[in-house]
């Protein structure tokens, strides 16, 4: 637990620093990525812990997709931004 804590206070710094430079978009779709791999790597430290193969590899294969579906939308935050930094409906 405190490996995962002293790792998202430095993603979260990094973060910081390069919000400086990046638009709304941008920023909430890093949030939404950032997000997603704190909950993966919760899912992951559970399926280290589990009781047993079939538990471990269900909290497994549910982490991954919740990466993938954080990635997705991020991607679709980024890409519904058009050039005025509205997003478009």
């Amino acid at each position: 637990m405190k490996k995962i804590s002293t790792a998202f206070a430095v993603a979260l710094g990094v973060a910081a620093l390069a919000a400086c430079s990046q638009s709304p978009q941008e920023q909430a779709a890093d949030n939404i990525e950032e997000n997603a791999e704190a909950v993966s790597e919760n899912l992951e430290e559970a399926a280290d812990d589990a009781s047993n193969d079939l538990m471990e590899a269900n909290l497994e294969n549910t982490a991954d997709a919740v990466e993938e579906a954080g990635e997705s939308a991020a991607d679709a935050t980024r890409e519904g931004a058009d050039a005025d930094g509205n997003t478009v409906n």
